[in-house]
């Protein structure tokens, strides 16, 4: 990650959101820092075990000390691999462990004799092979199973290599809170086994980017009472086998931990799904099916289609019934944008059963009463009139007070939808019983991201995700393109059932403007439930016309109490970072303009 660029595009809609003076004071300040941006090769080196840090875990003993069985499948091992891999997991600082490795192929000489020299000298390594023919990879790693006597089950790939506190992190995290299934951060690594590249930082567990992606992957522990209960790899989906596997553990799981450090190192060479993906496209069908079959037991019904590059799924929930959505629109003259606004949804949306609110605020303009005039022989619409100040919170709330839907659909006048069957999209996310809030994607008017979800903490507060950034420039995981949970969306485009809405007793009015949408998000969270990301429900956002900007010493002075009412009310999630957000990664929304690339491989 050395080259940094700056797209001209961004540096605008950042000048449009933050002003000039700040927005230069911002990129002197990071180009000035640019050469604290070093490529991640050097990031990975830098943070790895200390000799200091090797000996400290090395004699450290810990209260419960658990036995990890690291299950290895073999299929025509190259030898070289194969030590590495060995010879890093002789290297963990924590040493209750064994590593079971099962060949699927009849028992081959070479690959026996070099593995019997490891045998003799440490008992913990173990070996069988196949008796009958050639084994697929997940009968291969259930025939390694066989060997373990651990508490808990570790999955390894004979090529690939594990950092030397993997274990120890494991059980560090273990003793601090009893859980069944534990995960970690992972990246690639080249043939050498020395250049690390592509990390996977990943979220705390995310139930709707798992059943868009296999982001878990590597590392995955399961405990073994776990794996009893919920059986061995299934060979129907071998190619995603552990996909599969992954989503019937986290299924049953009583507890699941993220350890966010990178842990695991992929192997990318010629013959691996690591390097190309495409090396192995019978594993995208099976990961799909895989997606299907955890939904079945959900009692979910959806339609998984493939999603924006191999690996990635789109998930779409069918909608029960037809439900009345009511939509409320907050409205101050601006009757262009209002105009364009209604009028999609009118003539383009293909979800019918709907009812508009448009809460007046405050107009001057004739040509806004007129227009509204316009509006009354139309069964869907509805206006409203609020004669207090603005005050985003209460005007939401007086609109939803009139009416009528099981579901609410909060919107902007400055919005235009995309995609036709939007509201379809979002309330089938909507409809579930473990979801609270459901958010769409918006884009500013020249096609950069305006809304990707929410981050708490940016800017010490909170931020859209990759706002301005261009999707064709390339996102970070594809993030924009896959259903997410984060902690919060924008109301912008939000829709949440009234049942939900009421138990939260809807938007508080003492966010007069700012952070409200965050703070009903957390509120939501709070119950239990969800706040989703849906990408496939996509509008363009004509950001803050109606209101204008933070432009005066009022509005600067009623933005700040507004900043400090949320930093003393959500102190928790701030201190302790958002779970949806991985602490390797930076925190300040400036950084959402700027794109830091990989460099070339050396090879």
């Amino acid at each position: 990650m050395g080259r940094i660029y700056i797209n001209a595009i961004r540096v605008i809609n950042n000048i449009k959101t933050f002003g000039w003076r700040n927005t230069c004071a911002k990129l002197k300040k990071y180009l000035h820092l640019g050469s604290n941006y070093v490529d991640y090769n050097k990031w990975m080196h830098s943070h790895r075990l200390t000799d200091s840090e090797r000996q400290e875990q090395c004699g450290r003993h810990f209260e419960y000390h658990p036995k990890f069985s690291i299950l290895v499948p073999l299929y025509e091992s190259n030898c070289d691999f194969l030590r590495a891999l060995i010879e890093s997991v002789q290297a963990q600082t924590y040493g209750n462990w064994e590593l079971c490795f099962s060949d699927g192929g009849r028992k081959e000489k070479c690959l026996y004799d070099f593995l019997q020299v490891y045998m003799q000298k440490d008992q913990r390594i173990h070996y069988i092979a196949s008796q009958d023919g050639t084994l697929g990879i997940a009968e291969n790693t259930n025939q390694a199973y066989t060997l373990a006597t651990g508490d808990y089950i570790v999955f390894g790939d004979h090529d690939d290599l594990f950092e030397p506190d993997a274990l120890y992190a494991c059980v560090e995290s273990l003793n601090a809170k009893r859980v069944q299934v534990i995960y970690t951060d992972e990246d690639k690594v080249d043939e050498t086994g020395d250049y690390f590249f592509a990390p996977n930082f990943k979220p705390d567990f995310n139930i709707d980017l798992l059943r868009c992606n296999n982001y878990i992957c590597h590392m995955f522990v399961a405990e073994k009472n776990l794996v009893d209960q919920v059986g061995l790899l299934n060979p129907a989906f071998d190619g995603a086998q552990d996909y599969d596997f992954i989503f019937r553990c986290t299924e049953q799981a009583d507890g699941i931990c993220h350890i966010p450090k990178i842990l695991y190192h992929w192997r990318a060479h010629a013959a691996s799904t690591a390097e190309d993906p495409a090396a192995k496209r019978y594993a995208f069908e099976a990961g799909k099916r895989a997606i299907e079959a955890h939904l079945a037991r959900q009692g979910l019904a959806a339609e998984v289609v493939d999603g924006a590059a191999p690996g990635y799924y789109q998930v779409s929930y069918l909608v029960r019934g037809e439900p009345l959505v009511s939509i409320v629109i907050p409205n101050k003259d601006h009757v262009d944008d209002l105009k364009k606004c209604i009028d999609a949804i009118e003539q383009r949306s293909t979800y019918r059963n709907y009812e508009i609110i448009i809460v007046e605020n405050n107009s001057v303009q004739q040509e806004t009463f007129a227009y509204y005039e316009s509006l009354v022989e139309n069964p869907h619409i509805q206006v409203l009139y609020w004669q207090e100040e603005f005050n985003y919170s209460k005007i939401n709330n007086f609109g939803v007070a009139h009416t009528k839907g099981k579901y609410i659909l909060l919107l902007n006048n400055d919005t235009e939808l995309i995609s036709p069957d939007f509201i379809t999209q979002m309330l089938g996310y909507c409809q579930r019983k473990d979801v609270g809030i459901v958010g769409a994607r918006l884009y500013f008017e020249d096609g950069t991201i305006q809304h990707a979800g929410v981050i708490v903490g940016i800017g010490g507060i909170a931020g859209h995700a990759f706002s301005a950034m261009d999707e064709q420039a390339g996102i970070y995981q594809l993030r924009t393109s896959v259903a997410c949970d984060y902690s919060a969306v924008t109301a912008a485009c939000l829709m949440i059932s009234r049942e939900t809405f009421d138990a939260v007793g809807g938007l508080d009015p003492e966010f007069q403007v700012a952070f409200n949408d965050v703070d009903f998000c957390l509120k939501v969270r709070k119950l239990g439930k969800l706040v989703v990301y849906v990408p496939q429900a996509k509008l363009y956002h004509y950001e803050s016309k109606s209101r204008g900007k933070e432009d005066t010493v009022k509005k600067q002075k009623r933005f700040h109490s507004e900043m400090q009412l949320f930093q003393s009310r959500w102190v928790d999630i701030l201190a302790t970072g958002d779970p949806y957000y991985n602490m390797n990664l930076v925190l300040d929304a400036f950084l959402s303009l700027i794109h830091i690339s990989e460099p070339t491989r050396p090879y």
